[in-house]
């Protein structure tokens, strides 16, 4: 059987790779407006942005896409959360037998002596 050398880690799905190409998108919005405010040009686009609104509005536009992407991103690994911690369990009981008894001791609760 294969052994895991590793914790496990989130599951990349369709949704979160959605949200990461839409954070991309943000993160270029971004650069592009930002890039105006240092050298009074556009970063990729000659020509754009080509004035300080369009700057603002770019570099807004892409700030505010990342920050929701990234909500989002973190909304679908919260629901991998049951799945994660069930896979966590069984690589500590396989890895470290020792330290998984001590956290199933923890969360059995205290002892009546």
């Amino acid at each position: 059987m294969l052994t895991l050398h590793r914790p496990p880690r989130p599951r990349l799905t369709l949704p979160i790779l959605a949200y990461a190409l839409a954070d991309v998108f943000g993160l270029i919005c971004l650069s592009l407006g930002g890039s105006w405010f240092v050298e009074k040009k556009g970063l990729f686009v000659a020509g754009f942005p080509g004035s300080l609104a369009e700057a603002v509005a770019c570099a807004a536009g892409g700030g505010a896409v990342m920050l929701w992407a990234v909500a989002r991103i973190l909304r679908e690994i919260g629901k991998q959360g049951p799945e994660l911690q069930a896979r966590y369990r069984d690589y500590m009981a396989k890895t470290h037998p020792e330290a998984h008894q001590r956290i199933t001791d923890l969360e059995a609760g205290p002892k009546a002596y």
